[in-house]
């Protein structure tokens, strides 16, 4: 496993004969309250807050009474929506099949990346993750679909994983997703979301 190699942080020229205010000998390693430091501290707390408010944002976003309903009629929309994947993960969860989803959703990713290294390290991780059979999260796939990603390990592509992606989808479609309808996870949100319509 390769380290990372940590580049070496220099602080800004300082004129001959002009010290820095409260600085020390070891002012670039962050233990001094020195006016670089300073800086450096505020940047990051900026950038910590940007971050969190953009986290926050996208946890506000909740799926409206129609869109819930839109779900029952089609499982392709539901697996469109990220807020209707993360209630159909929450009732997988409580089935103890949460692996069928994650491991939907991980060759999605696979499918968009352009990378050839990290297409070979996303398929890897994929396998170990949800094809071998020494994983805790092995999915349910046939023998054919296991012998053709086997065959394409030697040369990973985007796409090697799209035959068990498709037999998983369609296990969920026709097993998990009929009984998500009739779960107190669906029935509870659709119900919530008629009453705030109510109030």
């Amino acid at each position: 496993m390769r380290k990372r190699q940590q580049g070496r942080i220099e602080g800004p020229p300082q004129a001959p004969g002009h010290p820095r205010p409260n600085t020390c000998c070891l002012c670039w390693c962050g233990c001094c309250k020195c006016l670089w430091n300073e800086d450096r501290r505020e940047r990051a707390e900026r950038q910590t807050c940007t971050k969190m408010d953009s986290i926050e944002a996208t946890e506000e976003q909740h799926p409206t009474l129609d869109e819930v309903i839109a779900w029952s009629r089609s499982f392709e929309m539901m697996m469109r929506s990220p807020e209707g994947r993360d209630v159909f993960r929450e009732f997988l969860r409580s089935e103890y099949s949460e692996e069928n989803l994650m491991f939907w959703i991980a060759c999605e990713e696979l499918k968009k990346e352009r990378n050839s290294s990290a297409i070979d390290e996303k398929a890897r991780i994929i396998y170990e993750d949800y094809v071998s059979i020494l994983s805790p999260k092995e999915v349910s796939l046939d023998s054919r679909v296991r012998e053709v990603i086997n065959q394409s390990l030697a040369e990973p592509s985007s796409t090697m994983y799209e035959g068990a992606q498709l037999q998983i989808y369609t296990l969920m479609h026709r097993d998990s997703f009929p009984r998500f309808l009739n779960s107190s996870v669906y029935r509870d949100l659709l119900n919530s979301k008629r009453a705030c319509l109510d109030t």
